[in-house]
């Protein structure tokens, strides 16, 4: 409970216009992308400094009183319900990007700025951040660190955690460190540093996070590739590796993705053929003119040896924004369409054709629909399960067990069950599929030696038997 002392303790804090326990309020930060899940916190407060951080996690501790780090709710798997209750601890506030460092490639940010937003300001200096999840224009930098945030461009660039160099903490007794150092090497001690990216917010509350940089590339081509058969526009994915060629993006989508995508949302269309069943989505980048074309040569010459139709070149910049468009609005077009549970499933990229077969036919074995489309050069899939006219009761019976056994296969092929939208609430317990009990015991021990009493996000990433053993 949020008593009288508890609620004065944080007015003192944040001040009157920064806490609210208004149930309309409450509820909305109950809530993110996942499914249709509402947890809301007892009480919200919006801090606008680390010092006004720290002295919440103080009165969190000192009262043994849950927090769950907020930012901007587009999260796939449960990350910010408060399933416990508690304070609900938004960043929002925490919006600047303070420093620019142009000379050794660096950005120092708050937590709250949205990652589109901190793209186009370090682009202005000629500077380059690639991570780009589809909701880059709306989440945040902070919540990406929470996550290990991925996105379109991973493939030749890499994901969050390939770019934080340091970041500075709130320990769930409120004591501030920072984890690293700002620097592109560093073998001191114990990487403290990448333990808090993908922690999910159950560790300590990041208030600033130093990023590395690239410098900017000036050129891209984008083609999309239809195929006539699914499994062949996955099988490409890693033929077009093997000729040497890393994308800068190469996206796959089914059919009924783009079908959905462009009557839910204004794309363009795209005419298909009856016969298409999937697309690839492949960008190449360089500074250099003359070798984007040698590449989209190569990559031409790999994929016209499956069944394909007519490779469509986006000639304008204007194209090249509609198709991206198209691609990332897919996720949003498969929510206004149905009830749906999403999965974030990844393997090594020449898995994916027995990963795609194998979904389709756990679908069918459970009498439901998938719809997949995802980051294909780094072998993930993202696996939309939809309602449709399934029943209520073979919706609450059967999938379950369908999206476990899509799981076990992911796991069979040397995947695993989070390529960048991380455990939450939604997938904890099926952590076992991945992890032996020692493994998990593990990562729990460290989780209680930063937060002895467990008030930091609790009931997230790790599976209810554990806890009760513990």
């Amino acid at each position: 409970m949020i008593t009288k002392e508890i609620k004065n303790a944080l007015t003192s804090v944040v001040g009157v216009p920064f806490i609210f326990t208004d149930e309309e309020t409450l509820k909305d930060y109950g809530r993110d992308h996942t499914e249709d899940l509402v947890y809301p916190p007892s009480v919200l407060v919006k801090p606008s400094s680390t010092e006004e951080v720290s002295n919440i996690m103080k009165v969190a501790s000192a009262f043994r009183i849950p927090v769950i780090p907020i930012g901007a709710r587009t999260g796939l798997s449960g990350g910010i319900l408060a399933v416990h209750k508690g304070i609900g601890l938004s960043l929002e506030r925490l919006n600047r990007i303070e420093h620019i460092d142009e000379k050794n490639l660096q950005v120092v940010t708050q937590p709250g700025v949205i990652t589109e937003v901190l793209q186009r300001e370090v682009a202005g200096k000629g500077l380059f951040y690639p991570v780009d999840p589809s909701s880059r224009g709306s989440c945040f930098i902070g919540g990406n660190v929470a996550e290990n945030a991925g996105g379109a461009r991973a493939v030749k660039y890499g994901v969050t955690k390939d770019y934080v160099l340091n970041l500075e903490v709130v320990l769930p007794d409120g004591e501030v460190i920072w984890t690293g150092a700002n620097t592109l090497k560093n073998a001191t001690g114990y990487n403290l540093t990448q333990l808090i990216v993908g922690s999910e917010g159950t560790l300590g509350v990041v208030t600033r996070i130093v990023l590395k940089l690239i410098p900017a590339v000036r050129h891209n081509v984008l083609m999309l590739v239809p195929f006539f058969k699914m499994e062949q526009a996955a099988e490409a994915v890693s033929a077009i590796f093997r000729a040497g060629i890393v994308p800068s993006a190469l996206e796959f989508m089914e059919r009924d993705a783009i079908d959905w995508t462009m009557k839910f949302s204004e794309v363009p269309d795209l005419n298909l053929k009856e016969e298409v069943q999937a697309h690839l989505l492949i960008e190449v980048d360089s500074n250099y003119p003359d070798i984007l074309m040698l590449e989209a040569e190569k990559i031409l010459t790999v994929v016209e040896k499956y069944a394909i139709d007519e490779v469509l070149f986006a000639d304008t910049e204007d194209q090249k924004n509609a198709l991206w468009k198209l691609r990332r609005n897919v996720a949003e077009a498969v929510k206004q369409h149905t009830v749906y549970k999403e999965e974030d499933t990844v393997v090594p990229r020449y898995e994916l054709p027995a990963l795609l077969k194998g979904i389709k036919a756990i679908g069918e074995k459970y009498g439901f629909k998938s719809i997949c489309y995802g980051h294909a050069g780094d072998g993930n899939l993202h696996v939309n399960i939809v309602k449709l006219d399934m029943t209520d009761e073979n919706w609450k019976t059967q999938v379950p067990k369908g999206v476990k056994e899509i799981f076990e296969l992911t796991r069979s092929l040397n995947g695993t069950i989070s390529g960048e939208h991380g455990i939450g609430w939604v997938q904890k317990e099926y952590m076992p599929i991945v992890f032996r009990e020692r493994e998990l015991e593990l990562m729990y021990r460290i989780k209680r030696l930063f937060d002895p009493h467990n008030i930091m996000n609790p009931g997230k990433i790790f599976p209810e038997y554990l806890k009760n053993e513990q």
